[in-house]
């Protein structure tokens, strides 16, 4: 199955700090990959997943001075 999930781009995924929403998004995106399902990830540039990462931001937007 093709699945796309997105994240919101405050921080990145997982989350390097706080970042419930993010967490959950990263645990549920690496076991539908580890179950076969070709998954797609739209997130902040600096993220780490094991899916395709389609990047919004170069890097989370909590990080970025120009936000």
């Amino acid at each position: 199955m093709r699945i796309a999930q997105v994240s919101p781009l405050y921080e990145s995924v997982p989350p390097r700090l706080y970042g419930g929403t993010e967490r959950v998004v990263a645990y549920l995106t690496e076991e539908l990959v580890r179950l076969g399902h070709d998954v797609t990830l739209f997130a902040s540039g600096d993220s780490e997943t094991s899916a395709e990462l389609v990047p919004i931001t170069d890097k989370a937007l909590r990080l970025r001075q120009d936000v």
